[in-house]
Order: structure tokens, then sequence, then C-alpha cells
């Protein structure tokens, strides 16, 4: 592959569009998995104009529905011998419990199963690229209320902040499980907190969420500078030694206690896998 080829989730906006541009500006070869295309192109054209690349594309994938997902990855597996880079970007936050076209709660479907998804199916071509794979993770993982007895809320008072949290903390539990299970075929795996990021994340939300958000607008930062630890991830050389690990600011540092149990982890790995077992034959 002439260019280092880089599929990243969530490109049209915040932060995602941000580590887009900057490794197109890079010269990375970028693939832009969006749900909306329109919106999807438009952005392509604004990256390619300002980072003077040409070699960014964009292909639909609704994480909220797993055919999506497989018909996406279907595309780049016949389009590319390998991916170098794979950055799990898109996410987000549902005021009202709401499911996915497969049944599955929203936030864990999009935040979570959808990147599960698109990673077994996109395997092969990881595994020729020696990828590093970024989950976009956040502090908010250790807030979290998790019971794998009612993972999808289907039982329980919703509550958007721990739903968001518990998808957050399966984000480390899946780049640790990558690291662990894919480590000896060439692959890293990277988790990170991008900061609070002033963007539109968060919108729909009420109430008090509403209000923190609100008085926390003021030393939000950039989209811009919450993209820094993605591209760095991306780009830095010499890490693999820290695959598995949480980043924060480019630096490694100390996920929850949660986040190092290792039987939820795998119970996650397991559930997950069922969950998609029909979109991966």
């Amino acid at each position: 592959m002439p260019f280092i080829t880089t599929v990243i989730t969530g490109a049209t906006s915040g932060i995602g569009r941000e580590t887009a541009l900057a490794l197109a500006t890079k010269g990375h070869a970028v693939y832009m998995l969006v749900r909306n295309v329109e919106k999807g192109e438009e952005v392509k054209d604004e990256i390619i104009s300002a980072s003077k690349n040409k070699n960014v594309y964009v292909l639909h994938c609704d994480l909220a529905d797993l055919e999506s997902v497989r018909n996406a990855a279907d595309i780049l597996r016949s389009s590319l011998l390998g991916i170098n880079v794979l950055i799990n970007n898109a996410g987000g936050i549902f005021a009202t419990r709401e499911e996915s076209v497969d049944g599955h709660e929203m936030t864990f479907a999009v935040n979570h199963l959808g990147h599960f998804l698109l990673v077994q199916c996109l395997m092969p071509l990881l595994e020729r690229g020696q990828a590093r794979i970024i989950n976009v993770s956040s502090e908010a993982h250790r807030y979290t209320q998790l019971r794998f007895n009612d993972l999808e809320w289907k039982t329980r008072p919703y509550s958007p902040w721990k739903a968001y949290g518990n998808a957050k903390l399966f984000n480390i539990y899946f780049t640790r499980s990558l690291a662990t299970k894919y480590g000896t075929k060439g692959i890293s795996a990277f988790a990170l907190h991008p900061g609070l990021v002033n963007t539109s994340f968060g919108i729909g939300v009420s109430g008090l969420g509403k209000l923190l958000l609100w008085l926390a607008r003021p030393f939000m930062i950039t989209a811009e500078t919450g993209a820094q630890t993605s591209v760095y991830l991306a780009t830095a050389q010499r890490i693999d030694s820290k695959s598995g690990l949480y980043f924060k600011d480019r630096h490694p540092v100390n996920p929850s206690a949660n986040a190092v149990d290792e039987k939820c982890r795998q119970k996650l790995w397991d559930v997950s896998m069922e969950m998609v077992g029909a979109f991966t034959v």
C-alpha cells in the first residue's frame, strides 16, 4: 500500500472530522465511515481542499444497524489490501432509551456493538496491515452502573449518563481484549479520553445533565485539540509496547478499577460475540 490506510468512524463533525483532516494532511489515505453520506461528501471535499490530499473516501456505515456495518466492511474488504489504522471514533449519548433496528439499546449499539462487529469483519485487513486500533473512550467510564443481567437497560430505570459511562467502559474492555487476543498477530490497540470537547455532543440531554454541560462549556477544549491524542496514537513511533493502555493528553494513565476487571472484560467479549455472530458468517 503506497499510503498509510486509515479507516475512521464518526468523521463528519467534532473530533472525528479534525482527526480525519490531520491524518489526511499527514498523507494518510482516509476512509470515512459515515451515517449521513451527503454530509460526509461535504466534509470530504473540505478535507481534500485543506489537506491537498485527494485520497479521502466516504462509505455509508450506520453503527446502529449491524447489516450496514457488515456491508461497509464488505466494501472495504473488496477494495483494500490492508488497513493500518482503524479509529473507532463515533459515539453518542441518548436522552431517553431508544433501540436500534436490531433491538439493542442505542447507546450500547452505537458506542460499542457496531464497532465490535466492524473490527470482527475487518480483521483479515487489520492483520494484513499490522493495524493500530484506536477506541475513543472517555473519563465517563469512571461513572458506571454495570449489570450484565440488564446490560441494555430493559428492566431498570434508564440513565443516559450511566448508559454512556458503561459504553465508554466497554471501549476500554474492548481495547484490552484486542491487545490480548491479537497482539501476537501484529495488532495493537489503544483507548483514549479526548478531553471535554466543545461540540454538539449531548445536545439532546435534559435536566441536570444539560445544566452541567452548560456550566462546563467555558472550560471545554476545541475539537482540534480534542483530536490530538487520536492523531498521536495513529502516527507515533514505537508505541506498540503500550498496546492495551488508556491514554489522556497523549500519555498512558490508569483507568478505573472496574476497567481492569478481567472477568468483566471477557464477559463483555463473549456477550458481544453472541450478539453479532449472525453478521460475521
